[in-house]
């Protein structure tokens, strides 16, 4: 691994939250069970670790009982410059089905189109590029 890799505690949500990245990012996902690595805490089909692998990637799992779940305050995950504009606006269109659009993905006074969406699952994210010359 070259770069940190963001791993998020979903509050039981796990398997419903990364599939949803999959529909955004695309990508390969992996999904394994409570059942699939003989954890006895939770419930079987709870995940135990998923894993989402493409252009983005992210992984986490089902928070345990009295564990913390996503809670983001401070800390945004960017994708400036990641992939064309198109792709970058039908990323944060895709993000915001559900979620709140905090700032438009729109051109700003200094040049560069950006915007910030806070996805379903709670997730904040800085989506943007510089224009093109």
């Amino acid at each position: 691994m070259t770069a940190p890799q963001i791993y998020v505690s979903f509050p039981g949500t796990a398997r419903e939250a990364l599939s949803f990245y999959a529909g955004v990012f695309g990508g390969e996902l992996a999904l394994y069970t409570h059942e699939e690595f003989s954890r006895s805490e939770g419930t079987p089909d709870a995940i135990a670790h998923g894993e989402l692998n493409g252009v983005v990637a992210l992984a986490g799992s089902d928070a345990g009982a009295g564990d913390k779940s996503v809670r983001f305050e401070g800390m945004m995950l960017s994708l400036l410059g990641t992939a064309e504009p198109a792709v970058l606006h039908t990323w944060f269109n895709k993000l915001a089905d559900g979620g709140t659009v905090v700032d438009p993905l729109a051109p700003k006074p200094w040049g560069a189109s950006d915007g910030q969406v806070i996805d379903r699952h709670g997730l904040h994210w800085l989506i943007g590029y510089e224009p093109e010359v």
